[in-house]
């Protein structure tokens, strides 16, 4: 049972944004800081990434625990109501998800996936010291961040 009634519950849903969230502005700020240059949201690559950085090809996608169901992460919740409809949407974001990681591998582009949890609540210049040198050393072609979540279920 939902705690609010559907209007108000609507009009949540609505103020949800895809581009320009909080944790992505948080990584763009980091890495503009440490002198990063990067296309934003490009219509180029495959799943629109949130940030491309062409010189490394290299393409970051600053994930939310809920819509992307962070597994293990207390943040990504199945909400009670509506389940046939909450099970499909999250499937669907799943297998898009992996369908445009394949896609960028397959193009020959290394893509970071950093999770929304690993940056609440800490120091973007502590929680994101790694990312600088894994933007330019590679160790392969998919790296996500935290690979365990802070906050598990």
């Amino acid at each position: 049972m939902d705690i609010v009634d559907s209007i108000v519950r609507s009009r949540m849903m609505a103020g949800i944004r895809s581009k320009n969230t909080k944790p992505e502005m948080v990584v763009r700020k980091f890495l503009h800081s440490k002198g990063f240059r990067y296309r934003l949201h490009s219509a180029k690559l495959p799943g629109k990434p949130d940030l491309a950085l062409s010189k490394y090809r290299t393409v970051i996608f600053v994930h939310g625990c809920f819509w992307h169901q962070h597994e293990g992460c207390a943040r990504a919740y199945r909400p009670s109501t509506r389940k046939e409809i909450w099970e499909l949407k999250f499937a669907s974001n799943k297998a898009r998800d992996k369908k445009v990681l394949d896609a960028l591998k397959e193009l020959g582009w290394n893509s970071i996936v950093i999770w929304e949890c690993g940056l609440v609540n800490s120091d973007p210049d502590i929680a994101l010291k790694w990312l600088p040198y894994e933007i330019e050393h590679p160790k392969s072609y998919l790296f996500e961040w935290p690979d365990t979540p802070p906050y598990q279920t």
